[in-house]
């Protein structure tokens, strides 16, 4: 997947969801009949500015160079000398109440547009993974609760669980302070069964480390021959010459007897050549084929750009769809959104409290790469990626930082209960904290994001 592709997706989705933040403060600030001066997506230097002829107020619209957020620009005392006939509508002259709701309505704006995502993810449908488990890694925990061989998860706690990746943030959510945790499982007869995962003092984000491994979770799959289903262009199997339908019977002279044999085989060469040998057909033929290296749950694997052929009939067991109806949506995407927030919250606060590790904050060479990647897997996919950052924004810019909009929303609640607005001092020492602490942010999100590349 190339770098061009993924910047493009991520300018894509961090300028839908930008635009809609500020597009937030923009409307109410003008329902509330205060003057706008500039509607910007992006900073630095303007690429494109127009303005609407039958505007009043003349608002100027422009796209900026650094697509990395926006702002709008209301008329405001502070910021420069204002005719006498536009004081009224003058941001600094609002009161409290308008004030906040206008600063407020750029992250509700962000949370309205996850629910809108969330919505059409439900409606559209997606094919998922369904959470059917294999046998749990050897004296891990999963193991100690007694999880067997095609268990069903069917939730975690109090959540519901349809797919795998579900399960995973269920495992999160629910589990993210230890303890006990009960888990509803039904088992390969069929039967619904109760499991109980001891978490004790386990921190499940304390690494990076994929929470359904680091608890001994497996992945059920079934024993299929190794019958090569297809390849991917350009793949390291494509170059090497495999085909589908290719039957793998050795691998470095070992014989191979199911799927399973040839992706741990794969997993463990990365980068390293491997002498692969197949049936095609009559004819028995041999490939030197080189798995390319990529990460993983923490962990370095090889890949070929090659997957199995799965019949009908084992694929129905291991896919769920999930799709509601347009109006059964609704409710449904506003709980994931509350869910979601919620979650994020707890997450940041136990980073916070050093809970859980700060390796978990991702930058925007991350974020690009997940955009790049949710887009190729299709548009479903893309939108719920979008859903997920829409809810981050949304998180993020109501933490009582100054320079974000809670921290506006703080100097409102303390002027509130102190009569007055803060001092110019008490602003301006709050905003070079602001600044300092979201500097520092960035630097560890870079560090992290340097830091994945590099492995």
């Amino acid at each position: 997947m190339s770098i061009l592709h993924n910047i493009f997706f991520f300018i894509v989705a961090i300028g839908v969801l930008v635009t809609f933040h500020e597009f937030g403060h923009y409307w109410v600030a003008r329902k509330l009949g205060v003057k706008v001066l500039r509607f910007s997506v992006g900073f630095g230097r303007p690429l494109i500015s127009w303005r609407r002829k039958n505007d009043v107020d003349q608002v100027e619209y422009l796209i900026a160079a650094i697509p990395l957020g926006g702002y709008v620009k209301m008329l405001d005392e502070r910021e420069g000398k204002v005719p006498e006939h536009e004081i009224e509508r003058a941001f600094n002259r609002q009161p409290v109440a308008n004030r906040a709701l206008i600063v407020a309505a750029g992250p509700a704006f962000n949370f309205i547009l996850a629910v809108v995502f969330y919505w059409l993810v439900f409606i559209i449908g997606t094919t998922a993974q369904r959470p059917l488990l294999g046998d749990p890694e050897a004296g891990s925990i999963a193991e100690q609760a007694g999880f067997l061989n095609r268990d069903e998860i069917l939730a975690v706690g109090e959540a519901n669980v349809r797919s795998w990746n579900a399960f995973r943030i269920a495992l999160i959510d629910q589990g993210l302070d230890g303890g006990q945790l009960e888990v509803q499982v039904r088992d390969v007869d069929g039967f619904e069964q109760t499991r109980w995962l001891q978490l004790g003092d386990t921190k499940v984000l304390e690494d990076e480390t994929d929470i359904v491994a680091k608890l001994g979770f497996e992945m059920w799959r079934p024993q299929l021959p190794p019958e090569i289903g297809g390849v991917v262009e350009n793949g390291s199997a494509e170059q090497a010459g495999l085909l589908p339908g290719d039957i793998v019977r050795f691998i470095d002279g070992e014989p191979v007897n199911d799927w399973i044999e040839i992706v741990e085989k794969v997993r463990d060469s990365p980068n390293n050549s491997l002498r692969v040998t197949v049936d095609r057909g009559d004819q028995r033929v041999d490939f030197d084929v080189t798995p390319a290296s990529k990460e993983q749950a923490n962990e370095v694997i090889g890949y070929i750009g090659a997957y199995q052929n799965i019949p009908d009939e084992v694929r129905d067991q291991m896919l769920v769809e999930i799709r509601y109806g347009i109006f059964e949506a609704i409710p449904k995407a506003a709980v994931k959104t509350w869910d979601m927030s919620l979650l994020t919250l707890r997450v940041l606060w136990k980073m916070v409290t050093g809970e859980a590790s700060l390796n978990n904050i991702s930058g925007p060479i991350t974020i690009a790469q997940y955009a790049g990647v949710t887009a190729t897997i299709g548009f479903t996919t893309f939108v719920g990626f979008l859903a997920i950052i829409s809810v981050s924004l949304g998180v993020l810019n109501l933490l009582p930082i100054p320079m974000l909009d809670g921290g506006h929303l703080l100097y409102y609640l303390i002027e509130t209960i102190k009569g007055g607005p803060v001092s110019e001092t008490f602003e301006l020492r709050g905003q070079q904290i602001g600044v300092m602490i979201l500097a520092l942010l960035m630097m560890i999100a870079l560090f992290n994001d340097f830091q994945r590349l590099l492995q």
